[in-house]
């Protein structure tokens, strides 16, 4: 039972199962949002358009019934001249074409976003498996595309009859009408009636996109073990983790750097390397180093020194023997202790001068023969 509960899908999908599926081509989709969509701009353009679109329709038909002499004489020219009013009209029509097209392309990507994928229309074993087969016809989203076909043919069919039944009185009467008072009547009734449909269909729509929605994240959704896998296999790609590891750098330097300002004394190469102590006099701790770096890091750690008016002192081999023996926030190792408390007694020393009396003179540390390192790193054999 436990093992069971383990592998319940119950985690929301993550970014990288989500980007799969989109690559097979899932996405959420709703069939009935295109549908609602084309049907609105259609009534819309019919609305807006009406009276120019009944004028030239009206226009079109009193064509269809007038004959030369020439076209009675000659039936052979008939198919021409239909064809010439069909064009007509199809030309009166084209505008609402332009707008249903349009808005049909931009709803149906209007859930699920625009998408091409080859491998939803590649061939799979599961798509001919008769069990398989089976399981879309008389599983759970099967019944619920019955249920939405039954419910929009009940709703479409019924505002249809609906319609009919209060107009029935004029719709008789227009077949005794002259031709543009009933092209007019019979042009309100079409709008009307499509205007209630397209409302049905709204209903049916705005219900649809969020189940659709919600079924989709049901299907993506992962096990605790699945986003586990994940993170093992994204975690385990080189160029994943030479990006964490400069971001990791990049962090750190960061964070180094703005140690920088609350240092009491940069100790320089004094172009190669650069390190930052700082002291506590009031402390019984040893100066710790806040900072350090070479080349382009040390370029930046004095730059830091320079805005923030720390010292900068020059002491090239103490500060390669700092620079490969301490780390970051450590205390400076025991045998530098003489040649540091030079340098930080001289720099408290400016601070604290008084005019007429001499400054101390500029120290020259000297670093231990076991901590003498040259410009690669490596101990110098005195």
């Amino acid at each position: 039972m436990a093992e069971d509960t383990a592998q319940e899908k119950t985690e929301e999908p993550t970014a990288q199962k989500l980007k799969k599926a989109r690559d097979d081509g899932q996405v959420a989709r709703s069939q009935e949002l295109p549908g609602a969509t084309v049907m609105i701009g259609a009534v819309s353009a019919m609305v807006l358009m009406g009276g120019w679109l009944l004028e030239n329709l009206i226009t079109v038909f009193k064509s269809g019934f007038i004959f030369d002499n020439k076209t009675l004489a000659s039936p052979q020219l008939l198919p021409l001249t239909f064809g010439t009013q069909a064009a007509e009209a199809y030309l009166v029509i084209v505008p609402i074409f332009i707008v249903t097209v349009v808005l049909a392309i931009g709803a149906s990507g209007a859930t699920g976003g625009y998408l091409f994928s080859l491998k939803s229309i590649a061939p799979k074993a599961s798509k001919i498996n008769p069990m398989e087969g089976f399981k879309r016809m008389f599983g759970t989203k099967a019944l619920v595309e019955l249920t939405k076909a039954i419910l929009k043919f009940t709703l479409v069919t019924g505002v249809l009859v609906l319609m009919i039944n209060i107009n029935l009185d004029q719709l008789v009467q227009i077949g005794r009408m002259p031709l543009e008072p009933a092209m007019q009547a019979a042009g309100n009734l079409v709008v009307q009636s499509a205007l209630y449909v397209t409302l049905s269909l709204v209903a049916i729509a705005a219900i649809d996109v969020p189940w659709q929605k919600h079924e989709f994240t049901k299907r993506m959704r992962m096990t605790k073990q699945e986003i586990k896998d994940e993170y093992k296999d994204i975690e385990g790609r080189p160029e994943v983790k030479a990006q964490i590891r400069r971001r990791q750098r990049e962090m750190s330097d960061q964070r180094m750097m703005g140690n920088v300002k609350d240092a009491d004394v940069v100790i320089t190469n004094p172009e190669h390397y650069a390190v930052a102590l700082a002291y506590d006099p009031s402390g019984d701790g040893a100066p710790i180093l806040v900072a350090k770096g070479a080349d382009l890091i040390a370029a930046r750690i004095r730059e830091e020194a320079t805005t923030h008016g720390v010292h900068i002192f020059q002491a090239p081999p103490l500060a390669r023997a700092l620079y490969y023996t301490t780390e970051v926030d450590r205390t400076i190792p025991e045998s530098l202790y003489v040649a540091v408390a030079q340098v930080i007694a001289y720099v408290f020393s400016l601070s604290s001068v008084q005019p007429g009396k001499p400054s101390m003179q500029r120290p020259r540390p000297e670093v231990p023969p076991d901590m003498q390192f040259d410009e690669r790193g490596r101990l110098i054999v005195q």
